[in-house]
């Protein structure tokens, strides 16, 4: 019998159309510098695809999406946000990928939240795929992220750095502009 979940986990489960679906929370980390905190991860059925990414993940059954977006930034980087300190949602995605051989759906709500980066990371709520496949996570001032950009470096989403500077500039106006990206 097929795994249910295609090797990705029990969050994702056959769209209408039969395409994995997950609905994901994310958050846009940025710290006292205003630098971004990114994750790069590589693909577990194309080891040399790697890209840049917010921390984040699947939402759980039922789970409220600021919710998750807190479980998620403790997970992934053991620093504790409380949810109603999640500005947003400041942008939502819908993304179709390739990952682990597997095409998938992915609809995402992206939340901004301020952190310190005087914080060891912690890895202890990785599940085994992202012990797997997560390679690194680091902060990026925005001049830089943007050069890694034009120098080919993919980074999701793709419009992140001008989003942030607008964030960051004027602050979150209320608006939840929608995102579609498909790297299929």
């Amino acid at each position: 019998m097929p795994d249910p979940t295609y090797g990705l986990g029990p969050e994702w489960e056959p769209g209408e159309d039969g395409v994995p679906f997950r609905r994901a929370a994310r958050v846009i980390l940025v710290d006292e510098d205003d630098r971004v905190l990114l994750v790069r991860g590589h693909d577990a059925g194309e080891v040399t695809r790697s890209w840049w990414f917010t921390v984040g993940g699947g939402l759980d059954a039922g789970e409220d999406v600021r919710d998750g977006a807190a479980r998620e930034v403790y997970e992934e980087t053991g620093l504790v946000v409380a949810p109603a300190d999640l500005v947003g949602p400041v942008l939502t995605r819908s993304a179709i990928f390739d990952f682990a051989r597997v095409t998938c759906r992915q609809d995402e709500e992206f939340f901004l939240a301020r952190v310190s980066s005087a914080h060891d990371f912690s890895d202890v709520g990785w599940t085994e795929l992202e012990r797997d496949v997560l390679d690194e996570m680091r902060w990026w001032g925005l001049d830089e992220l943007e050069a890694a950009v034009e120098s080919g470096a993919v980074v999701y989403p793709a419009p992140l750095p001008g989003l942030v500077r607008r964030l960051l500039r004027g602050g979150w106006d209320g608006t939840t502009p929608h995102l579609d990206e498909s790297s299929v």
